[in-house]
């Protein structure tokens, strides 16, 4: 039996039923992190902070359909993070130091990532991702709702805490600092991973060939154990004002983690590799002797022998 088409009743049944769970998480994280968080208009910031997320998506949807392109995709959902962490800490009363931290922290992310994707778009010119789906108004805006729920979830820590009503404030402590270190550690390591590959796909005798170098030489996938680090780094920073069902601002971390480890991360490109590599006796012996996500502390050697 061939696979539905774009436009098949089955294609756009799973994607009304995606667009619709999307916004059901959405609302359940929106109520549960609203506990203790300061209003606006009588309406939880948080739940706001939520609900913008994903009407920024679906605004930016429209012209995307119009054009049948998915050129501002990313940067869309960059902006997303960075523009309501912004106006989180404008419209709480008396924001607080670590409300200032956690902002600084999620959009220096979003500055950090959106660039990077946005320059590997438009040196490719498209995204492949989109080829099947862009011309089929349900499908593609499916990945817009979905994007919304990603932005929600992975921003949920600092959002909760950024909103968090003054008298349920803390004291910044010995967690928070931890939480700073954390996140430093995580945009240093994902930045260095992305640039090493990014230089090492510059090399035109690199053609066709995977990186075993750097970071890379010590975990097949170090830019996504920096992007996970990143997000632990946040949440230890929000976590010291958390309370009751602002807890679910654990979500932030484990989403991130189950998304590039068992989703459309690290499987993915897995799958790919083994498609491209898996005949190579080289690449085989890179995957048996370096782990897939934490990075080893010593080049293996196996490597090592390969190299000299």
């Amino acid at each position: 039996m061939s696979s539905p088409t774009p436009t098949s009743p089955k294609s756009s049944r799973s994607s009304l039923i995606a667009i619709i769970a999307a916004h059901v998480i959405g609302a359940l994280v929106a109520l549960a992190g609203s506990q203790n968080s300061a209003t606006l208009g009588g309406i939880p910031l948080f739940a706001l902070a939520v609900a913008a997320a994903f009407a920024i998506q679906v605004l930016a949807f429209i012209p995307a359909m119009i054009l049948r392109t998915e050129r501002f995709f990313d940067l869309t959902g960059s902006l997303t993070f960075f523009a309501i962490s912004a106006t989180l800490v404008l419209l709480t009363p008396e924001p607080d130091a670590r409300s200032g931290i956690l902002a600084a922290m999620v959009m220096l992310w979003a500055v950090r990532l959106g660039s990077f994707l946005a320059l590997r778009v438009h040196k490719a010119g498209s995204d492949g991702r989109f080829d099947e789906i862009k011309g089929s108004p349900l499908r593609f805006l499916q990945v817009w709702v979905i994007q919304g729920a990603w932005v929600s979830l992975t921003a949920a820590a600092a959002w909760i805490a950024i909103s968090t009503e003054a008298s349920s404030r803390a004291p910044i402590g010995w967690l928070t600092v931890v939480g700073i270190i954390v996140w430093v550690i995580g945009m240093v390591v994902e930045i260095v991973a992305d640039a090493q590959k990014s230089a090492f796909r510059a090399d035109p005798r690199n053609k066709d060939e995977f990186i075993r170098t750097g970071l890379w030489s010590r975990s097949r996938h170090p830019n996504y154990f920096g992007e996970i680090v990143i997000w632990v780094g946040v949440f230890l920073t929000a976590a010291p004002v958390l309370a009751g069902w602002q807890w679910v601002a654990l979500l932030s971390p484990l989403f991130v983690i189950l998304l590039l480890t068992r989703v459309s991360g690290i499987p993915l490109l897995e799958a790919r590799a083994e498609k491209k590599w898996g005949d190579r006796a080289d690449y085989l012996a890179y995957r048996d002797s370096t782990p897939s996500l934490i990075p080893r502390l010593t080049r293996p050697k196996v490597q090592e022998s390969a190299a000299s």
